[in-house]
C-alpha cells in the first residue's frame, strides 16, 4: 500500500525517472511524466520503447519522483505492472490510459476521442510501479 504521504507528493509532482535493467545487467533510466495511481505510480510509454523491452524482460524497476527544483525527491523501489493491448481489454486498457493521463497532469484531456485513438495508433501501454521499498527527502 502506497503511504499517503508519498500518493500526495506524486500528485503533485509528476517529474519522473525510472531506472530499469538492460539485457546485459546495467542500468537504463528513462525521464517519464507520471502520477499517484491506485497503489503505485503510473505512466505511458509506447510499446516500441527501451523502457518497455527491459521492463517485460525484468519487471524490477525504480522510480525517483522529484519536485520542480529537483531537492525534494521520492524513489519506489519494486515491480512494474503492465497492461497492453496483448493482456488487457480494449476497454479496461483504454479507461486505465485516461486514469494514467489524468493522474500525470491533474487535468481532463480536451478531447478524450482523439486521446484514445493516438493511444492506440501509438500502441499505448500504462506501467504501474508498485513499490516493495521507498525513501527520499520528501517522506
Amino acid at each position: 500500500m502506497l503511504p499517503s504521504s508519498i500518493k500526495q507528493f506524486a500528485t503533485k509532482n509528476h517529474r519522473g525517472v525510472l531506472t530499469c535493467f538492460r539485457k546485459n545487467g546495467m542500468a537504463q533510466m528513462s525521464i517519464v511524466t507520471c502520477g499517484s495511481y491506485k497503489n503505485g505510480v503510473a505512466f505511458s510509454t509506447t510499446a516500441d520503447r527501451a523502457k518497455l523491452i527491459n521492463l517485460q524482460r525484468d519487471l524490477r524497476c525504480s522510480l525517483m519522483i522529484s519536485q520542480e527544483d529537483w531537492w525534494g525527491y521520492v524513489v519506489l523501489e519494486g515491480r512494474a505492472t503492465i497492461l497492453s493491448s496483448h493482456n488487457t481489454p480494449a476497454n479496461e486498457l483504454r479507461d486505465t490510459l485516461r486514469e494514467v493521463y489524468i493522474a500525470a497532469t491533474n487535468s481532463d484531456h480536451p478531447n478524450w476521442t482523439d486521446y484514445d485513438q493516438a493511444m492506440v495508433k501509438d500502441q499505448r501501454v500504462a506501467v504501474i510501479v508498485i513499490p516493495d521499498h521507498f525513501y527520499g527527502t520528501a517522506i
